[in-house]
């Protein structure tokens, strides 16, 4: 009786050891971790209450040594033991809080909280004597963790199979999603519940020009959900540095989701060494759709800013010959005559133009004077250099070489003339996801730009990546992204990269990231169009992780007007157009129409030129994934708020107040909004603009149709002469 006494003691005091909880500051969140009979890290978690992550496993798997390629000579001295996910007991649990406020160089809010309570457990691996620390950290929103790999002698170099991170489901949620992908991400959002997921992906996604799947249930981060009782839950990653990009592969049976990481290569999912760490995991809930959408987790998770002067780091809008080309009126290339070109052989001055070229000193100048006439900061020109002729489908390592302009286009003459007229050029460096090609050429590029007084770069990477049999989110190509916006901070440089790997969050450490594309943008609305609802997706997942170039502002949306040959037509209104620079925030947004369908809409077009770019204050006012979201935003350093709402495929009536402003002043509210009669397919420029006084009593009560919403300008009165003939809403 005795000995089965102690046992009982023994066993409670053992539960007691390996169970450790963790609550937010708030204490809406609660943290349960502990080891399984096998040793296996495992985590929950609850939010007022009710659990959210049901158990959970955590961990990773590693090569063994002959896949791993250390080479047979050094194999006796490795150890081959290739689980980091089991055998452990817990050495040491460690509980901090911390609290701070930082300031962004640009983004929705001057400052920002950064409060959480963190746990860091270290488990001992006994068979192998390894150590692995798993840091959890809670915050009022959510929940940030990660893998961290001290330096230690039996864990020194080593080569990740799988990450085996679990995030357990507690019911068939619905889910706003794309496929996993390894390639791309430029997909309309499903919405389905969970156990549809593989149903939908038999029946075949759409086609792009390089996409690689790996699983009929795989879906990418940020992943938004809804459970049947009303709480939002959404899952991604934050600092994804020097690692595999994390999907999801759902166990439609048991509905748990396991970590997917995007592998290298030769099919391995991370080369690490010690001391390191792996991105952190976030999962993101609460019962309000707005507080998922204001959540700094993301940000918070990563470290602050390493450029000691960002005064060259300033938010711009911008025009560009990019649309005249994405709709087919113009072209990147400069003549039908090549059909091959070699770096520093062909000789354009033997051939003869097709007179589509897009990217002529003459129509870039006339860019440059609609810029300066009407207020924006940069002029985008794609297509000035040479190489466009068999830039892509011919898996070719020396593409461009970012220096050499077409004969058409003078560099020289557009540094002049643009300066002349206090309008920044932003370069284009396409490299055809030939990585190595662009490293190749990358001090000479950005010093070129230098010379030039080019700002920022807009980088794409379109195809499939060279080296070959590398996928676009893998840790060898990440690596490259981040050495472009490391490199580039070395030349003052801002970047704005296409096609590369969806951000976590990196633009707080490095802010001349001002812009990703990483998602389905504008452009696919002359390529056929997107849902209408798309827009009411992105900022619960794709803005999850940082502001898009999504190159917003089309007023003319029967693309066959622009180019006769294309017959796509874009699914939304004006008044969802001008929307969309507020709800989905960036401090690089481009007004992406042609010069001419904005002076037709000239009225319309003053929203646009308005409009900031960088926020002292964000707030969220209603929000409902792929249905509605409305945001007022305060412009930085003003007293100016601009507020903006856009609908799915579902008419919305919004219902907003005004208490966000001042309660001493006035302000004249210019509203934009759709029409009655406005149809985001039949009838998408009918728009109303009118304007009110309004104090932080009002109440605004306004339709948005579907595919449509609105934008309001709030300036304060400064002369009650202003407000003359005006109505008080």
């Amino acid at each position: 009786m005795k000995k089965l006494t102690l046992a009982l003691c023994y066993l409670f005091v053992m539960t007691i050891i390996n169970a450790q909880e963790l609550k937010s500051p708030n204490g809406n969140f609660e943290l349960n971790f502990s080891l399984n009979k096998e040793g296996s890290p495992i985590y929950s978690l609850k939010y007022k209450g009710k659990s959210v992550i049901n158990p959970s496993k955590l961990g990773l798997e590693l090569t063994s040594n002959e896949s791993a390629e250390f080479g047979a000579e050094i194999k006796k001295n490795k150890d081959p033991k290739t689980s980091l996910y089991d055998g452990f007991n817990i050495s040491d649990v460690k509980n901090s809080s911390f609290d701070e406020t930082w300031q962004p160089v640009w983004g929705e809010a001057k400052d920002i909280r950064n409060h959480y309570n963190e746990m860091a457990v270290t488990l001992n691996q006994k068979s192998t004597d390894r150590n692995m620390v798993i840091r959890f950290r809670l915050f009022d929103d959510g929940l940030g963790f990660r893998y961290e790999f001290p330096q230690q002698d039996n864990l020194v170099y080593f080569v990740i199979k799988e990450e085996l991170t679990q995030f357990a489901m507690t019911g068939d949620h619905t889910a706003y999603w794309i496929p996993g992908d390894y390639d791309t991400q430029e997909y309309d959002y499903h919405v389905s519940k969970l156990s549809e997921i593989r149903s939908i992906n038999q029946q075949g996604r759409s086609s792009n020009l390089s996409q690689t799947g790996f699983s009929e249930t795989g879906v990418q981060t940020s992943l938004q959900m809804k459970t049947a009782d009303g709480i939002y839950i959404n899952l991604h990653e934050a600092a994804l540095i020097n690692y595999g990009c994390m999907h999801l592969d759902l166990d439609d049976k048991t509905l748990i989701f396991q970590s997917w990481i995007t592998p290298d290569a030769n099919g391995t999912k991370g080369h690490l060494q010690t001391p390191s760490t792996t991105p952190w995991r976030t999962v993101i809930v609460s019962d309000d759709a707005c507080e998922i959408l204001a959540s700094n987790i993301t940000l918070n998770l990563n470290d602050p800013c390493k450029i000691d002067d960002t005064s060259w780091i300033k938010p711009m809008k911008y025009v560009g010959v990019w649309w005249e080309m994405i709709t087919g009126k113009s072209d990147w290339s400069y003549t039908n005559d090549l059909k091959s070109v070699q770096l520093g052989v062909t000789d354009y001055s033997k051939v003869k133009p097709h007179g589509r070229h897009g990217a002529t000193t003459e129509n870039v100048k006339k860019y440059i004077d609609f810029a300066a006439l009407n207020g924006f900061d940069g002029v985008l020109v794609e297509g000035w250099n040479t190489g466009w002729e068999d830039w892509f489908g011919h898996s070719k390592d020396f593409v461009f070489d970012y220096q050499t302009p077409y004969p058409d286009f003078d560099i020289e003459e557009i540094h002049r003339y643009a300066k002349s007229k206090g309008v920044k050029m932003i370069m284009h460096h396409e490299t055809s996801a030939s990585v190595r090609n662009y490293e190749r050429y990358m001090d000479k590029a950005y010093q070129l730009m230098n010379k030039y007084d080019y700002p920022a770069v807009k980088s794409g990477y379109v195809g499939n990546i060279i080296p070959r049999g590398e996928n676009h989110y893998s840790q060898w190509i990440n690596n490259h992204y981040q050495f472009a916006i490391e490199k580039a901070a070395e030349y003052k440089i801002m970047v704005n990269a296409h096609e590369a790997v969806r951000p976590t969050g990196i633009c707080r450490t490095y802010p001349n990231l001002i812009g990703n594309e990483s998602a389905r943008g504008t452009e696919y609305q002359a390529f056929g169009g997107s849902k209408p609802n798309h827009v009411c997706v992105l900022p619960f997942t794709r803005l999850i992780g940082g502001p898009m170039d999504y190159t917003p502002g089309i007023f003319e949306m029967d693309i066959e007007k622009i180019n006769p040959n294309n017959h796509s037509h874009c699914n939304s209104t004006i008044a969802n157009q001008l929307a969309l620079y507020v709800t989905m925030s960036s401090p690089l947004q481009m007004a992406a129409d042609l010069p001419e369908n904005y002076n037709r809409f000239p009225d319309a077009f003053q929203f646009i030129k308005d409009v900031a770019l960088d926020w002292d204050n964000s707030i969220y006012l209603e929000a409902e994934p792929a249905e509605y979201v409305t945001v007022a935003r305060k412009a930085k350093g003003t007293d100016k708020w601009f507020v903006g709402n856009t609908a799915g495929y579902n008419a919305f009536t919004s219902k907003i107040g005004f208490d966000f402003l001042d309660s001493d002043k006035e302000y004249i509210a210019t509203i934009y909004a759709d029409a009655k009669n406005a149809a985001y397919k039949t009838n998408p420029q009918a728009y109303t603009i009118r304007k009110v006084i309004v104090t932080n009593k009002s109440k605004l009560t306004q339709l948005s149709v579907p595919g449509g919403g609105y934008a309001i300008s709030l300036v304060p009165v400064t002369d009650k002469s202003q407000t003359k003939g005006l109505k008080k809403l």
